[in-house]
């Protein structure tokens, strides 16, 4: 992308665009896999190892795990940096707040920018938490993560944090996933309708997905 490019609105929102998309796979896939906690810790230890392992021998052990991570966080931080410089243009373009009787943007609209905030808090907690184990409730055990993922949702905060990013997460989708397409030139009078729906499906789907990991957890059906 040129720097012309990049520096306009456009530009901006298409970066935004793709990586949100980027993002959104790797969250259907990693939704996918945890909920592999549900067949018993044998299953989901042994899916966690394979993780580490994918593509061997051609790739080292965690090579392919790191590459994922690499792209991940680029993901993130182009997102993140142009949503900040939109959100910035954004104000200096209508430095008077418009007055109406009824808000006219969605909730998911409104609460797009604390949404992102509060996903990104979490993001670091949750490495933390399950990967370096340095915030964890529990005694961490490196090679054991059923049971770090049980110790977590075994805490009252471990719970509120992770479903009310979750939450958060659902909302974002919901509002991100439309816009993206209207950024790409998917949308259309004729798809505008089934876009929405794969939004809200994809939005809800979701959510639902990794809020079953700690309901699992509570209700004792995951211990």
């Amino acid at each position: 992308m040129t720097r012309t490019m990049w520096d306009s609105s456009v530009g901006k929102k298409t970066v935004m665009a793709v990586s949100g998309l980027i993002m959104l796979l790797y969250l259907a896939v990693h939704m996918f896999g945890n909920l592999k906690i549900f067949f018993g810790a044998g299953d989901f230890n042994h899916y966690a190892h394979w993780l580490r392992t994918i593509g061997e021998p051609f790739m080292h052990y965690e090579w392919t795990l790191w590459v994922i991570r690499v792209v991940l966080v680029l993901a993130v931080v182009a997102h993140a940096t142009s949503a900040y410089q939109l959100s910035r243009r954004d104000i200096k373009a209508r430095p008077s707040k418009y007055v109406h009787a009824r808000p006219r943007a969605s909730y998911a609209t409104r609460t797009m920018r604390w949404g992102g905030i509060i996903l990104g808090l979490f993001i670091v907690w949750h490495i933390l938490d399950l990967t370096t184990g340095t915030v964890h409730s529990g005694g961490f055990q490196p090679g054991h993560p059923y049971q770090n993922v049980v110790d977590t949702f075994s805490t009252w905060y471990g719970n509120v944090i992770y479903i009310v990013a979750m939450l958060a997460l659902g909302l974002h989708i919901q509002h991100g996933f439309w816009s993206a397409a209207q950024t790409l030139g998917v949308g259309s009078r004729t798809r505008d309708r089934v876009l929405k729906i794969i939004a809200n499906a994809l939005a809800v789907i979701l959510t639902a997905g990794f809020i079953a990991v700690p309901v699992g957890v509570m209700t004792g059906l995951v211990a």
